[in-house]
């Protein structure tokens, strides 16, 4: 065991290193102020991805990377020693700040945390830019005067790289399957050509005004408010990685609102735009996501008791009319159970009002391990719960309270709680919620003046 997870992490090492190495070598292709310093830096991404999801111990795979891509390309031992000692403490740092202050892998679930993962950009990159800039300069590899400029391109391809393919990293790997795929295609299909249409258009030059670099990058932004609106913020993420793919190749081509004479000049004006792009879409994306989940909790408290989770009395009033109407589609019966916690007064007085509660949690918690998936169980008000059967006889109805009362008799907490029931049975004890509900309580509390049978667990 110990073996096999040993191989898994230098597969892992390996992999990353690997990845790194890659990434880093492409977009050294595009440096053009210096051989060491480009505009264009998806390893930073890959990097605090990695840092994020697997730990600060992945970190001499960074190293690793970052050393081979630099020694290959320009510099001596000593400045690829200290550049990529700055590029695995610049994704450490951003790490430490995403974990620490913005959620780490729940960074993109609220707009606060959104705006936290910016800032730990802003300033983890810079820690990079700062170590390799005057690294190259103080052993002559950049001359002095030039070093804002330097210092400038690199922290923004730094900062661009963590903004565009950081969190489809981190959102893509946290929940790697999307239900709503299947259930979507159509419009996930849709999106993706909707996308890959207007990146071409606006930066590919194919559209007149574009094929002139007139500034015409606002015509993606529809693209991300449907992303963001529509879908949950891994598609949002993924299309500004696949927005900032076809817009970095159309910018070198020439073509695009971002296009310069300078390639520098131009790769440095659309990672700011992808970066802004990104933070919006990202921001609005949560803002939604935050708005949906504050409804879903608005629906859950209209339809639920607060203190026992199960239905309240309007969701249990929702689904008998619904039932009415179905077995009066189908003639098939459905029952309702009425029940009440016995003596529940006698244990309030005698341990505490929170013991009273929690015989009351006891009792839902017994019902909801008892009832089938198309049952609703609800507490009705007080201390009385009701249980709706779909499809259910009388003699079912009780098998169901008969298990409900010997899970609650085992559930080893002291004080013992026990229910009483009445069942009734739609048409034959009533055919309207109030003769129904009222033929099961004249049930129950029958058998309570009767002191006849209450539900017992089996002897």
């Amino acid at each position: 065991m110990i073996r096999s997870r040993w191989r898994w992490d230098i597969a892992v090492m390996v992999a990353l290193g690997a990845s790194y190495f890659v990434a880093a070598k492409l977009g050294l292709r595009l440096a053009f102020v210096n051989p060491s310093a480009t505009a264009v830096w998806p390893p930073a991404g890959i990097a605090l991805a990695a840092l994020v999801l697997l730990g600060v111990r992945v970190w001499p795979a960074i190293f690793v990377g970052a050393l081979l891509a630099n020694l290959t390309t320009a510099g001596s031992v000593a400045t690829s020693l200290a550049i990529a000692g700055g590029n695995t403490l610049e994704g450490v740092v951003g790490a430490y700040l995403v974990t620490r202050f913005a959620g780490g892998l729940k960074a993109f679930d609220r707009a606060g945390n959104v705006v936290k993962f910016v800032l730990a950009v802003i300033v983890s990159t810079a820690v990079s830019a700062t170590c390799g800039v005057t690294t190259l300069a103080l052993a002559g590899f950049a001359r002095w005067p030039d070093y804002g400029w330097i210092w400038l391109t690199w922290w923004l391809g730094d900062a661009a790289g963590d903004l565009v393919v950081a969190p489809a990293l981190l959102l893509w790997s946290a929940a790697p399957r999307a239900s709503w795929l299947a259930r979507r295609a159509l419009e996930v299909a849709a999106l993706a050509l909707a996308i890959t249409l207007s990146a071409l258009a606006v930066f590919g030059g194919y559209l007149a005004l574009s094929a002139h670099n007139d500034p015409v990058a606002f015509l993606c932004l529809p693209v991300f408010l449907w992303a963001a609106f529509r879908f949950d913020q891994r598609v949002p993420a993924t299309a500004i990685l696949i927005l900032g793919g076809i817009a970095v190749w159309g910018t070198l081509h020439g073509t695009g609102p971002f296009a310069r004479p300078s390639p520098n000049e131009s790769l440095l004006l659309l990672q700011a735009f992808l970066a802004v792009t990104a933070v919006m879409t990202l921001t609005l994306g949560a803002a939604v996501t935050e708005r949906r989940r504050a409804e879903a909790e608005l629906r859950q408290l209209a339809a639920s008791d607060p203190l026992t989770g199960l239905a309240n009395y309007r969701q249990l009033i929702t689904v008998l009319e619904a039932e009415i109407k179905r077995s009066q589609r189908t003639g098939r019966p459905f029952a309702v159970v009425m029940l009440d916690v016995d003596a529940l007064k006698r244990i309030n007085d005698r341990h505490g009002h929170l013991a009273g509660s929690r015989a009351l949690c006891r009792v839902a918690e017994a019902l909801r391990s008892s009832c089938r998936e198309i049952d609703t169980a609800g507490r009705y008000g007080g201390d009385e719960f009701a249980l709706i059967l779909p499809e259910t006889e009388a003699d079912a109805a009780w098998e169901v309270m008969q298990r409900m009362a010997e899970r609650l008799a085992g559930d080893g907490e002291a004080p013992a709680v026990s229910v009483s029931a009445g069942v009734a049975v739609y048409a034959r004890e009533g055919d309207t919620i109030e003769r129904l509900v009222g033929a099961a309580d004249e049930a129950l509390y029958a058998r309570k003046r009767k002191g006849g049978r209450h539900i017992r667990p089996v002897a």
